[in-house]
């Protein structure tokens, strides 16, 4: 459906992450004015790295933390850098940078920077700026006619800084709220317990016995580090049922052992796991996932967080009472991330120009619903609500704006790297068997055409 065009908005974006970054430089481009604020000295969320965790409460339980990346010191991509990036700005090798093809979190981070300069984003971020509230200037009106008051800090200067726009975009991300699981004695154990949001690197952990509890990915490299330095490190996982990768890898460290959970845990430093064997432990390391959490949001009970299920939400992106006003970009996961963020804001951006509509509230609702239930007959818990897991969805939402289909090549390149890690845990990063597709991405428009010497060295 058309609607009036070139409606200009003033727009906040809260969050110069990826999803954040892309958001202003869809907006901007769509005409509006732009506020990007962002409580870090830098831009790129969650790949600016922070090894300043002191102060920082252990297990997270702060309602706004000191630190905001998990990133920790060794921690290199999962992904390939050929399906990372936007799509008129590859994540290319750089002259006396990390040229991996998984590098480390820094040569994304740096990705991101030159991402802001090339495309003159800066100019629109505060930084040291922290947002307190956002709330709606009038509860009683309705999608396109709210506008938003909010409210920041200036931390540096310690000014508060209250202001009123058409629109917020949240692009805060989703890997700063630790998730802790609920287990007996937890909060009477006397010894170390941390979660992997503030795990920097294993030193701390020198010959200690260190229980991992939560065989995700974090938990299976932080597991790899720590058997260099701890007298025993024991992985404790929901199911014994592991991969092929993982059982290599613990079949050649004599003091890395898997583990069933935890059943309860001890004032003496006795861990129970489920199947009653038990161990003296030093420390207790959660390797156990993300929370999405808006501690500054009030939307009067629009739009909430119930088991990490944010809703109600249409298409992951829009609260339908509240929309186009305010959105969430980057909230699915499980799904080629930067591709998927630059369609959700050019939507976005897209809607509050007027240039196209969202369906009538009651079809956004029903699609709700539809996907809700679609879920449930799958078996899919709540809390797994924006796991994604499928090029078609992508594909079928970037329709929403004309943004191009996920490249064939993208896809198997993705694929195999999953396999691979399954495969070869420890070696998958610096060892595959995709050199044929590699060769067919470098070949197309999509890093021939913008490889020239001012595009590759701003």
């Amino acid at each position: 459906m058309v609607t009036v065009r070139n409606q200009s908005k003033h727009v906040c974006v809260i969050g110069s992450g990826p999803s954040g970054l892309v958001a202003a430089r869809e907006l901007r481009k769509e005409g509006h004015s732009v506020v990007v604020l962002e409580q870090n000295h830098d831009v790129g969320g969650q790949w600016l790295y922070d090894p300043d965790v002191e102060g920082e409460d252990p297990l997270g339980r702060n309602t706004f933390g000191k630190v905001h990346s998990s990133v920790y010191a060794s921690l290199r991509l999962i992904s390939p850098r050929e399906i990372m990036g936007f799509s008129d700005f590859p994540f290319l090798v750089k002259k006396d940078r990390d040229s991996r093809r998984f590098p480390g979190h820094r040569e994304l981070f740096l990705y991101l920077k030159d991402f802001c300069e090339w495309f003159g984003l800066r100019e629109m971020i505060r930084f040291n700026t922290r947002v307190e509230y956002v709330g709606m200037l009038d509860s009683g009106a309705i999608g396109k006619d709210l506008k938003w008051v909010v409210r920041s800090r200036e931390m540096k200067a310690e000014k508060v800084v209250e202001e009123v726009f058409d629109a917020v975009v949240v692009a805060t991300g989703h890997y700063s709220q630790p998730k802790l699981p609920s287990i007996k004695g937890m909060d009477s154990w006397k010894r170390k317990q941390m979660h992997s949001h503030i795990y920097r690197d294993p030193q701390p952990f020198r010959n200690e016995v260190v229980v991992v509890v939560g065989n995700s990915l974090s938990g299976q490299d932080i597991s790899m580090e720590l058997v260099d330095v701890a007298k025993d490190a024991h992985l404790s996982s929901k199911s014994l049922d592991i991969t092929e990768g993982l059982s290599k890898v613990i079949s050649k460290h004599d003091n890395l052992h898997l583990r069933p959970q935890i059943e309860s845990l001890h004032e003496d430093g006795r861990v129970l796991f489920v199947d009653g064997s038990w161990i003296i432990a030093d420390s207790i390391l959660y390797c156990t996932g993300y929370s999405y959490r808006f501690p500054f949001l009030d939307t009067k009970g629009t739009v909430g967080v119930d088991d990490d299920r944010v809703g109600p939400l249409y298409e992951h992106t829009f609260p339908p009472s509240l929309a186009p006003s305010l959105s969430f970009v980057g909230i699915p996961r499980k799904l080629i991330g930067f591709p998927f963020f630059e369609s959700q804001a050019k939507w976005i951006a897209q809607l509050l120009s007027g240039k196209i509509a969202l369906p009538s509230w009651d079809d956004m609702m029903q699609s709700i619903k539809e996907f809700y239930h679609s879920r449930d007959l799958a078996g899919i818990p709540k809390h797994n609500t924006h796991d994604i897991g499928e090029f078609e969805y992508c594909d079928r939402y970037g329709d929403n704006v004309g943004f191009p289909h996920l490249e064939e090549w993208k896809k198997q390149i993705c694929l195999s790297a999953i396999v691979n890690a399954v495969a070869n845990l420890e070696t998958y990063r610096d060892s595959w068997d995709d050199d044929e597709l590699l060769q067919e991405a470098l070949q197309t428009p999509y890093f021939t055409q913008l490889q020239t010497e001012a595009f590759t060295d701003p």
